[in-house]
């Protein structure tokens, strides 16, 4: 996959309730791009993540599969990955 279809969001610090509206209008700008096929998750400089960003997520993944693109998670660690781990993030969602 070319780098020009795919775009790689980077939320920081919280990812909470507070982030919704900032996070969906970056990827509703993203998705609105000429042949975005993926959106990649990059949750390496997240330190908290609550139900709130999960739904957050599973909606950017309908919107997302409503236009033909697919959304992955990438640089898991610590309590995020134990959180989408327990959620089973990971049946729903590529890892990378």
């Amino acid at each position: 996959m070319s780098a020009d279809n795919l775009v790689t969001l980077r939320p920081q610090g919280r990812f909470d309730f507070n982030c919704f509206r900032d996070f969906r209008t970056t990827y509703e700008s993203a998705l609105a791009q000429d042949g975005v096929k993926c959106i990649v998750v990059d949750l390496q400089q997240v330190q908290y993540i609550d139900s709130a960003a999960l739904g957050i997520l599973l909606l950017l993944r309908d919107k997302a599969g409503a236009q033909g693109a697919k959304v992955e998670l990438a640089n898991l660690q610590g309590t995020v990955k134990d959180v989408l781990e327990i959620a089973n993030f990971h049946k729903i969602f590529s890892i990378r």
